[in-house]
């Protein structure tokens, strides 16, 4: 019979493409989500039967225990940027991630992979970080022999990054960010989803593995990267922090008042914390090299996904060229 892994938030961002890759590995694969309905799209993963999208809640012991019987492998893909109504940053990233590990333990699951992220710090400013630190030392203190898995921001077709701020570039000429001399450097989605593999599959030792790609460059130059690729020019313009904080709390207080009604999809005073600090390999940290994954460069995947947000769309490339036609004469 083939193996099975329980991927928990398998139908998210990086969850899919570890749900993609576990099924060309021949593997069963279960996706554990909160709306099964929202992730029939996994099912052609694989062949019929092969993968499932299931229901659960990661903040219920039963509900975790259930899906998770007789999986071989677990991977912990949820996350949240914000917090909304029971699913705060300490129920889903620290007690969510340390509910997983301690189930998966008494289960007697062979293997566990858990994403966090780079810049996890117990002693951090932002709670987003605090509880990325307090769910590895939950997940390391229930289950020893896990990989953690520590990304940078991750760029991929469906992300929530570089796709936002080329969809900003449509509304004016100037495009705003916070900390626009912050460092970051970013990894492929897919890259990541191999990284996963090499846990599930006992490719990789137990550890921590901060990864990133080959590019390392600020907030501003990785936008004026994004611009160049959707030809557009626009003015990047850097919000200082002190005037971010009175936006991201005024936001976030909208948000409490409306009992999330209203939501904070633009700056929250944490993530106006996180944007202070670079998000970068650590020196010297376990990476992608050491699970012999050679790591993808962001000029040859943004074109990619990208394209639609130029002037002409899918065209530009046929309008440019028409440009260099010569009228008869």
């Amino acid at each position: 019979m083939n193996k099975l892994v329980t991927i928990y938030g398998g139908s998210g961002f990086v969850g899919r493409y570890i749900a993609r890759r576990m099924a060309k590995e021949g593997w069963r694969v279960r996706v554990a989500v909160r709306n099964p309905n929202d992730a029939l799209f996994v099912k052609p993963y694989g062949v019929v039967g092969q993968v499932e999208p299931v229901i659960c809640n990661i903040r219920d012991d039963a509900s975790v225990r259930s899906v998770m019987r007789g999986a071989d492998a677990v991977v912990n893909c949820v996350g949240i940027l914000n917090r909304a109504g029971k699913n705060t940053f300490d129920s889903v990233q620290a007690e969510g991630a340390g509910r997983i590990a301690r189930i998966a333990a008494e289960e007697r699951v062979t293997r566990l992979v858990h994403l966090s992220s780079i810049g996890a710090d117990a002693a951090s400013e932002s709670e987003y970080q605090r509880t990325k630190a307090a769910g590895e030392a939950a997940v390391l203190a229930a289950f020893p022999s896990a990989v953690i898995l520590r990304p940078s921001i991750i760029f991929g077709n469906e992300d929530g990054f570089f796709n936002r701020f080329a969809a900003m570039t449509r509304m004016g000429p100037v495009l705003p960010v916070v900390g626009a001399d912050t460092q970051f450097q970013p990894v492929y989605v897919d890259d990541v989803a191999q990284a996963a593999v090499a846990g599930i599959t006992g490719r990789a030792d137990a550890g921590v593995y901060e990864l990133g790609g080959p590019d390392v460059a600020t907030f501003r130059g990785l936008m004026a990267q994004m611009l160049e690729v959707i030809q557009r020019r626009r003015l990047v313009l850097n919000i200082p922090f002190f005037l971010a904080n009175i936006m991201g709390g005024a936001l976030d207080l909208v948000q409490t008042l409306t009992a999330g009604l209203v939501k904070n999809g633009m700056i929250t005073r944490d993530q106006v914390r996180n944007l202070r600090r670079d998000n970068v390999v650590t020196p010297g940290a376990l990476g992608l090299a050491d699970l012999g994954i050679t790591p993808t460069a962001l000029g040859a995947v943004l074109p990619e996904y990208l394209w639609r947000y130029r002037p002409s769309g899918q065209y530009a490339a046929i309008k440019n060229s028409a440009k260099n036609l010569k009228p008869r004469t």
